[in-house]
């Protein structure tokens, strides 16, 4: 991966402020669901990466002093000393200073940064004789080759293919109210895999839709590391009852302004408006305000707002003897 500084473009004197200005520009110029170039979702991996070292106040030390790389992983040494005093840095006393250039290729390794040389070459070549035994034996190498690596040949001389293993993906979900539905946001999520990011959540995105975020799942030890299949949740409302695009409302209405007509006022996801009663108006009749619903690939939904008569506390005498007209019921 390349430096984190330059993926967001900004100095190592950057501000937190400039970083996270940096990183939701970026986020929402190359977000999956709003830029529809196929190079997109991996520049937004790579977005969100970066984020991740420079949006942590200890990870950017770490990074900045050397001790982590741009994928937030220990830095491998290689082998020096490896060995004991037999194993110096040269070639000769069998030492393996020729595997210097080793640390792009450790680096991917799970415990890469501990443990024995032993566990590390279990790891790596135990990875390898997976994917070569998965292809079957050869694997485009000649007979008893190592196919997972770019350029080796076995006995027979046919040339190795590069391991492509991809890492596990991942699933989790992430909790959308109906604002940030309507209008689009900015959540920081935490994922199964232990890390936190920061995910834009496309206005108009529906419940359970799921977002892919590329690169950020389980790693492997010589392929791309996987990546995280984000599940919409859209959580319940207090007031709003969600229709697919429409949204419903009840609306408390006095019984004078039931009877006379009058206007109102209705909430929405953006603010209250008026809504005209006309007079004579029934508990139970719903008004469609067009385009005050939730926002879609082609346009946007309506909000009905239904009439709840509000009866008065006490009723006069002029009410009870409508009642009892109504009704039939003779007055003394």
């Amino acid at each position: 991966m390349r430096d984190p500084y330059d993926v967001l473009g900004v100095s190592r004197q950057a501000s937190e402020a400039d970083i996270k200005k940096a990183f939701r520009k970026l986020a929402k110029e190359y977000h999956p669901d709003q830029n529809k170039d196929p190079k997109a979702g991996a520049k937004f991996a790579e977005v969100n990466s970066a984020y991740e070292i420079l949006g942590d106040a200890g990870k950017r030390k770490q990074f900045d002093r050397g001790e982590i790389d741009a994928e937030g992983k220990p830095r491998f040494r290689g082998f020096e000393g490896f060995g004991g005093g037999g194993a110096g840095r040269g070639a000769g006393g069998g030492g393996f200073g020729g595997f210097e250039g080793f640390e792009g290729f450790a680096r991917g390794a799970r415990g890469a940064g501990g443990g024995s040389a032993d566990d590390l070459f279990s790891q790596i070549f135990g990875e390898a004789f997976r994917q070569a035994e998965a292809r079957g034996a050869g694997g485009g190498a000649g007979p008893g080759g190592f196919g997972g690596f770019s350029g080796a040949r076995g006995p027979g001389g046919g040339a190795g293919r590069r391991a492509s293993a991809k890492g596990e993906d991942v699933s989790a979900t992430m909790t959308v109210t109906l604002e940030e539905m309507a209008a689009g946001a900015t959540k920081r999520v935490s994922l199964p895999t232990g890390r936190e990011v920061e995910v834009m959540v496309p206005k108009g995105v529906s419940d359970g839709q799921t977002i892919r975020l590329r690169g950020l799942g389980h790693p492997s030890a010589l392929g791309e590391p996987g990546d995280v299949l984000l599940t919409v949740e859209i959580a319940p409302h207090e007031r709003f009852a969600k229709e697919g695009a429409d949204l419903r409302v009840r609306v408390p209405v006095d019984l004078a302004d039931a009877v006379l007509g009058a206007s109102v006022r209705v909430p929405t996801l953006t603010g209250a408006v008026d809504m005209k009663v006309p007079p004579m108006s029934s508990g139970g009749r719903a008004f469609r305000l067009r385009g005050k619903g939730l926002p879609t690939k082609t346009g946007t939904g309506d909000l009905l707002a239904v009439l709840e008569i509000r009866l008065p506390e006490e009723a006069d005498e002029g009410l009870l003897d409508y009642a009892r007209r109504v009704r039939g019921v003779k007055t003394a």
